[in-house]
């Protein structure tokens, strides 16, 4: 399994850098809601002790909605921390990587243990730390031969990373 807290390799662990951003974004939108809410209903006159219960209600489940999860990768191990759980996967022995598509992309990842991860793949192309050390891990598990699939979803997703990190050389010396 994966290090612990206080184990050697979550010191050097990689981490979304704009989590804490989006977690501010995600306060900020119910916030705005909640006030937008309690100000209509008092400029109405029908604000209430329990109109305002219900709209603060309303504003914790929209946080709770938007509250981005925290993912963190070590050497041989990835995590998605969220409000009430933490998942962990060993990547150097991951049996299966599936993109799901729909509303919200979803890289599901799948280790020899059975443990699961979901997280959005734009959390790995804004972060490129995050994804080396998925695909680093992901490269060992194919060597081992326990990755079954999912070579064609960590290519596609390979591809856009290095695309976007191109991108934003070229857009940082000038030249696009």
């Amino acid at each position: 399994m994966p290090p612990r807290k206080g184990a050697r390799g979550l010191a050097d662990a990689a981490h979304d850098l704009r989590w804490a951003q989006d977690v501010r974004d995600s306060v900020r939108c119910a916030g705005s809601l909640l006030v937008l809410l309690l100000l209509l209903d008092w400029g109405t006159g029908r604000l209430s002790l329990r109109r305002g219960t219900l709209w603060v209600t309303l504003a914790l489940v929209l946080f709770l909605v938007l509250c981005p999860a925290r993912v963190r990768a070590g050497e041989d191990w990835l995590s998605v921390r969220r409000l009430l759980r933490e998942r962990r996967v060993r990547t150097d022995l991951l049996v299966s990587v599936r993109c799901r598509d729909g509303v919200s992309q979803r890289l599901v990842l799948r280790d020899a243990f059975g443990c699961r991860v979901e997280i959005d793949p734009e959390v790995l192309v804004r972060n490129p730390p995050l994804w080396f050390r998925l695909e680093a891990g992901a490269r060992k598990a194919a060597v081992g031969g326990t990755l079954l699939c999912g070579a064609t979803a960590l290519g596609r997703l390979s591809r856009r990373v290095d695309r976007e990190a191109a991108h934003a050389v070229f857009e940082v010396s000038g030249l696009e």
